[in-house]
């Protein structure tokens, strides 16, 4: 079959792509925008890649298309296929239907560390022998791609699962398509402002996710969040797990963990059974902790022992731009994060905090997801950075909200640049003051270069 993918690069459906490539499928795409890393692993796997959306491409016509999410009416490709009746779907969907039906599917939900957590299931998975499939929305390091088939017809497959919705003509979250047999849900709060109205309409979907796992499927998550209890007190058909941090005495919970390091390098997780085992690794940062417990819950659902979890989770590398250090030498270390919502931006911040003791935190920031651009989450953005010692806000041309109040009402010293040729001059004034610094990048797009820039900047100086 010929698949033809419009809107192919992003990280999504460029993993798709591969997926169905890897699956015997003739695979070819378009994009507005066709560039490196993602063009290079396409034309790598054997896809061939169309820069923009003239709907010449689709003659002859191709046996199916599959539209991404971020097409929409009005795009020249999308009105030449309604109006020739061609056959189409979307990502979620095929994926739900040409792939994970056949396989137990691990789904991992939540506002944040989807990505994260997906991948310490996968490495779990694997070191156990079950030979996972995943697609995954970043690429954990300890796989070096973000897509795969399971190693059996019927085998193991980890899905990184969205909320967001599947395409212009279907407005479900995509998780509600992929069969999933063991769910976790780590977390839930207020994002996708373009898409949601309110909280209510998320735990909604959430709910409709729940729907579709069967009796003997399991439901995972936090004991004590209360906006996933509220899904959860809707109806739930599963079979529930539920982990906490500390004796339990506070919300009864199957799984325990407690710190053994304060900023949670080493931490020791109890299974219902009474059964211990410890995890030493090179992370930090309750967050990361919680994820590595749902991950190791998650896979406990599927026969693996929790000494086999923690010794993988030992070995875990991580994920890139998941707090990826690009940059160190005596002085400086530079970390690349795709936080993007105030709750990550503190959590990961607290985590480095516990880590680096006393030494200096630089926080570089750019308000970059849709829920950001439209300055919802203004209130909660100054007290955020409130771990580092300097906070950084850069103001591009689509932030058109009054982020210097941010900054005026930061719990540390903060100030807003709006340009990167500013940003990175403060950024060296910063480094020529401090003994130890750590900078911390946090944007999920390109940040129009600034990683790239700043690390040259310090390659140059050194």
């Amino acid at each position: 079959m010929h698949i033809h993918i419009l809107g192919i690069c992003g990280t999504f459906m460029g993993s798709l792509a591969q997926l169905a490539k890897q699956l015997g499928h003739t695979v070819s795409g378009c994009d507005a925008n066709v560039y490196p890393p993602m063009s290079t692993q396409l034309e790598m796997a054997g896809i061939d890649l169309t820069e923009g959306f003239d709907p010449q491409q689709l003659v002859p016509a191709p046996d199916l298309i599959i539209v991404g999410n971020a097409l929409s009416r009005g795009n020249p490709c999308v009105e030449y296929m309604l109006d020739q009746g061609l056959p189409y779907t979307s990502g979620p969907q095929w994926l739900g239907d040409a792939l994970l039906r056949n396989q137990y599917v691990l789904a991992v939900s939540g506002t944040h560390g989807k990505t994260t957590t997906s991948s310490m299931l996968a490495k779990i998975l694997d070191y156990a022998g079950l030979k996972p499939g995943f697609l995954i929305g970043g690429v954990p390091v300890d796989f070096g791609l973000s897509a795969r088939l399971s190693g059996e017809e019927k085998g193991y497959f980890v899905v990184e699962a969205d909320e967001y919705d599947s395409a212009f003509f279907d407005k479900r979250s995509k998780f509600v398509h992929y069969h999933s047999n063991t769910v976790v849900m780590n977390n839930l709060e207020f994002d996708h402002a373009d898409i949601f109205d309110d909280l209510p309409a998320i735990q909604k979907q959430f709910h409709h996710m729940l729907r579709t796992v069967p009796r003997s499927g399991y439901v995972i998550y936090p004991a004590g969040e209360k906006n996933l209890q509220q899904v959860v007190d809707r109806g739930c058909w599963s079979q529930l797990r539920t982990f906490s941090e500390g004796d339990g005495r506070a919300h009864k919970s199957d799984w325990q963990y407690q710190l053994l390091e304060k900023d949670g390098s080493h931490f020791q997780v109890t299974d219902p059974e009474g059964q211990l085992a410890s995890v030493r690794w090179r992370h930090s940062g309750l967050h990361n902790v919680a994820n590595a417990v749902a991950a190791m819950v998650a896979a406990s659902t599927v026969g693996v022992s929790l000494p086999a979890a923690a010794a993988a989770l030992c070995e875990f590398i991580g994920v890139k731009r998941r707090m990826e250090l690009i940059y160190q030498d005596s002085a400086i270390s530079v970390y690349d994060d795709f936080a993007h919502h105030p709750t990550a931006i503190k959590t990961t911040l607290e985590g480095l905090r516990a880590k680096v003791g006393d030494e200096t935190i630089v926080a570089i920031i750019e308000p970059r997801s849709a829920t950001m651009k439209m300055g919802l989450h203004q209130a909660a953005l100054s007290s955020s950075v409130a771990a580092a010692d300097q906070a950084i806000w850069y103001k591009s041309a689509a932030i058109n909200w009054d982020l210097q109040a941010v900054a005026t009402h930061s719990a540390v010293p903060a100030l807003v640049c709006s340009d990167i040729e500013s940003l990175l001059q403060t950024v060296r004034q910063s480094a020529a003051g401090a003994a130890k610094l750590h900078v911390v990048i946090m944007s999920n797009g390109g940040f129009e270069g600034f990683h790239q820039r700043l690390v040259a900047q310090l390659k140059g100086a050194g």
